[in-house]
């Protein structure tokens, strides 16, 4: 997605692609993901499906305890760009039904970091670590 803050110059969908055909290579995987176009964030929000949680990786609260709900059915995770997410895009966040606002930690991650963080954290609330 695209928020505010990304940098959107160094995004190549092409590129990604060939990360996640390789990333699938190296670990043996038989599945690999499609990389999908860009869109803003705001227009994803506002199509987000009823019945689907969103795990918010929030920076804002980098530091404090956070828990993720033991909750079943669909889920995506959100983790931010390089610099952050604007207040705008944190407030629409957080009041979403769907949202789920979680801290991975007192640092701010890279992105890569950030990913493996939130699917550890993901899987330990859900009971798939």
């Amino acid at each position: 997605v695209q928020t505010t803050f990304t940098n959107s110059e160094r995004i190549r969908r092409d590129r990604l692609q060939a990360h996640a055909v390789e990333a699938a290579e190296q670990c043996g995987g038989t599945f690999v993901p499609e990389v999908a176009e860009i869109a803003r964030l705001d227009r994803v929000l506002a199509d987000w499906p009823s019945e689907r949680h969103l795990m918010f990786c929030d920076e804002g609260l980098a530091g404090e305890g956070s828990e993720l709900p033991n909750m079943r059915g669909p889920w995506a995770i959100l983790i931010g760009p390089e610099g952050g997410f604007s207040d705008d895009e944190r407030s629409r966040l957080q009041k979403m039904e769907q949202a789920h606002a979680v801290s991975l930690g007192p640092r701010i991650l890279r992105a890569d970091t950030a990913a493996v963080a939130a699917m550890t954290l993901w899987q330990k609330a859900l009971g798939d670590w």
